[in-house]
């Protein structure tokens, strides 16, 4: 999670990196990444609004969480890594609710005060939240870190899956505002193979063999317990320090089959072989075409992994061989949040992977080719994101433009290194950074962590829930100037019914725009499943739904600046077109 093992080692190797002539430097110089600098850079300063702006709306809303770590000095290793939240429409009404995760008392990993509980608000659809935890029985018990949403049992209401430290818990949502903890029945523990405990940071439900039920991969971090987690730094406690991940052993990852029967198999090693890692941010996508979902990890001071989907329920690690394992200089960051979605408008997802101050943020362009290259340097992204630690993250077309932004939530690993959240703007495939005119009081400096994406006002601008350690929550309504847009829900029939995994297209007279069906996004979290579409100018799109059961649904001249729900439809019998 950082770039040396103490604080002075830290300023001397930055001080290192900053004045060293790297490849990705290099591809700058002869790149075009200043055009992107200036061409935002001039509209935000003739404005006090840039093109993407913010409102904080979580004080006096109702949403009251704050993220607790416990931290008293002792340094325990698991205080700076938590902060995941879940968007979830638990009772089904169209407006996103949201779910917010917590840790617990130390050394002994439990929720012995309410302040502890994990937190479930729904929307009153009215721009305020009621917190709905007791009734609900989502409370969580232990340690927890990030959160997966999905509808795992195809009953047409979402779940959750809460990940932590030595213990995972499957929450059912029972359809009447009550969820019931499943997670023995059902086989998710999160312990290894072998009955060992796991930290797990992040889980994503995804159908890997497009059965039609939701299977679920958990990233885990490092073997650690709070008995034997070593002290760093000086010897008095105000010099101590957390301790550098390379003095932990890696995690086993987790890949669970859905059965169809409300229990899972625990599949990974005969899939893929052991893999091991120090697993944070979880981001998926098809990135080959095949129809099937593939998997990025990003790793923590460990080489990246990207599961290929070899189809038949098997998977391949193939980071090396795509060139997604290290950074465009070779090295290994400090990886913690991820997305996967086509930041430059080819229709083939690209992956973005956040880091520590000085480290760089990475973005790995899909070259169509079956593998990625650095496009760091050449979209802006080297030089925008060099002062910034970077945890939760996400590509959202935060202005409708039909050109996917950059939301990142900012903060050093302890509470002295408190930054602003920072927001990208994507112009051609090109970034610039005009957080200075998102907001008066977006720029406000806290240890930020999870951030979690949804139209929460059903305005058709995306917004942004964003914790912080030991500090409110932050709700960013998006208060930017209008443009056209679309939101769609689908619900698979023969495939999944959260139809994760299915591939969008939608067509424009501008342009078109490619998609997946995705919500584990940026670092522990979930956004909404629903499906948004920045349209520009445009007031009319054709639709085209490839969904995982290999179905084919087209809607043509739907009308802008509206949420459509949209059920997969049955295949056409043989001989007869689809309507």
């Amino acid at each position: 999670m950082r770039s040396s093992k103490n604080p002075i080692a830290t300023k001397t190797r930055m001080r290192s990196n900053k004045n060293q002539f790297t490849r990705r430097e290099f591809a700058k110089l002869l790149g075009g990444a200043g055009v992107a600098l200036s061409v935002p850079g001039a509209f935000a300063a003739a404005t006090n609004r840039g093109p993407i702006w913010f409102q904080n709306a979580a004080p006096g809303c109702g949403l009251d969480f704050v993220l607790r770590n416990d931290a008293g000095g002792r340094k325990y290793q698991v205080e700076t890594v938590l902060g995941g939240l879940g968007v979830i429409d638990f009772d089904h009404d169209g407006w996103p609710d949201l779910y917010c995760v917590t840790g617990a008392a130390l050394p002994n990993l439990q929720k012995t005060d309410p302040r502890f509980f994990n937190r479930l608000y729904r929307n009153n659809r009215d721009g305020t939240f009621t917190d709905v935890t007791q009734k609900a029985g989502v409370q969580g018990h232990g340690y927890d870190m990030g959160v997966a949403v999905g509808d795992y049992n195809n009953d047409g209401f979402e779940d959750l899956y809460v990940v932590g430290v030595h213990g995972n818990t499957l929450y059912r949502n029972n359809g009447d505002g009550i969820f019931t903890d499943v997670t023995q029945a059902a086989g998710v523990s999160g312990s290894s193979p072998q009955g060992r405990k796991l930290w797990s940071v992040a889980a994503a439900w995804l159908d890997y063999d497009n059965d039609g039920h939701l299977d679920l991969i958990v990233s885990n971090y490092c073997d650690w317990t709070p008995g034997d987690d070593p002290l760093c730094g000086g010897l008095n406690s105000t010099d101590r320090t957390y301790c550098h991940p390379d003095k932990y052993r890696a995690e086993p990852v987790l890949l669970y089959h859905n059965n169809g029967d409300g229990t899972f198999t625990e599949v990974l090693p005969a899939s893929a072989g052991k893999l091991l890692g120090k697993g944070m941010g979880i981001a998926i996508a098809d990135y080959d075409g095949d129809g099937l979902p593939d998997i990025f990890i990003a790793n923590d001071n460990d080489r990246n992994l990207l599961l290929h989907n070899l189809g038949g329920g098997k998977v391949k690690e193939v980071g090396m061989q795509t060139g997604i394992a290290y950074n465009g200089d070779g090295r290994q960051i400090s990886g913690m949040g991820a997305d996967f979605r086509d930041f430059d408008g080819d229709g083939l997802p690209d992956i973005l992977m956040t880091g520590l101050r000085g480290e760089t943020f990475e973005l790995f362009r899909n070259n169509g080719n079956g593998a990625f290259e650095d496009a760091s340097a050449s979209s802006g992204l080297l030089n925008l994101s060099r002062p910034w630690s970077g945890w939760g993250c996400g590509f959202v077309d935060l202005d409708n433009d039909g050109w996917l932004d950059i939301f990142v939530a900012c903060g050093g690993l302890d509470t002295n290194e408190p930054q602003p959240n920072r927001v990208l703007h994507n112009v051609g495939g090109r970034f610039s950074d005009v957080s200075a005119s998102a907001g008066a009081d977006f720029a406000g400096s806290r240890v930020h962590r999870g951030v979690a994406f949804a139209d929460f006002d059903n305005d058709g601008r995306i917004d942004a829930a964003v914790t912080s350690l030991n500090e409110p929550i932050e709700l960013w309504m998006n208060r930017s100037p209008m443009q056209h847009w679309l939101q769609l829900k689908l619900k698979g029939t023969r495939s999944n019914s959260s139809a994760l995994g299915a591939k969008v297209i939608c067509r424009t007279a501008q342009r078109t725009q490619v998609t997946f069906v995705a919500n584990s996004v940026g670092y522990a979290s979930s956004s909404d499943l629903r499906v948004h579409f920045g349209l520009g100018e445009d007031r009319k799109a054709t639709l085209e739904i490839h969904w995982p059961s290999g179905t084919v649904q087209e809607l043509k001249d739907v009308s802008s600046d509206q949420l459509i729900r949209i059920e997969e439809i049955e295949p056409p019998a043989v001989g007869k077109r689809a309507p």
